[in-house]
């Protein structure tokens, strides 16, 4: 029983330092969100046409392959905190396997974005398209190092001790904010018209 547990009172999952990183990265994404609206708004022709060329259906892929991995990582997190190593660490694979597609996928749809000529140079649509996916990629594969950490912890023999807690928390937390961004980023660039 944690020191926590035993007086009863709540804890903020993960470390402090952690919510300082989410939060900027969150903040930083919605500037990028505001500017493209602002954009957007400016030229509603051209981004609706420009979104034309992209493929709802593969963003509805995008969107349940990391939706799937959230919920992954959300159980194999449960079973961490109990001690669980042997659907924890599986858990945590299945969700980096969808991560990874998600990486696979996005790569395939930029080279044919790129086959096609459309770059960031071919209007302000494709600029902010090939920006926020990029990075959002760029979180996601660092989110992917997080789960290879994640999937480390929950191989452990015996249950966590509050630190070791902590930083499976705040990998699973990072995890989960990589998601949270591409259900923004999703319908902004591939739905809203």
């Amino acid at each position: 029983m944690t020191v926590a547990q035993a007086h009863g009172s709540r804890r903020v999952p993960a470390e402090p330092g952690l919510w300082v990183v989410v939060f900027g990265d969150l903040g930083v994404f919605g500037i990028f969100f505001a500017a493209y609206l602002l954009a957007r708004g400016q030229s509603p022709e051209l981004f609706a046409a420009a979104q034309h060329e992209l493929d709802a259906n593969l963003g509805i892929t995008y969107t349940l392959l990391l939706l799937t991995s959230s919920l992954l990582v959300a159980r194999a997190l449960a079973g961490i905190r109990v001690g669980d190593t042997h659907r924890a660490p599986r858990l945590v694979l299945a969700a980096a396997a969808c991560g990874a597609a998600f990486a696979v996928l996005k790569g395939f749809e930029y080279s044919a974005k790129a086959s096609e000529g459309l770059t960031p140079h071919t209007n302000d649509f494709f600029l902010y398209y090939f920006v926020l996916t990029g990075l959002h990629l760029v979180h996601l594969l660092v989110g992917l190092g997080l789960l290879g950490y994640l999937w480390v912890l929950a191989r452990r023999p015996a249950r966590l001790d509050e630190t070791h807690l902590a930083y499976a928390e705040g990998s699973a937390s990072f995890w989960h904010m990589v998601d949270a961004l591409w259900i923004v980023i999703f319908p902004l660039l591939y739905l809203v018209q």
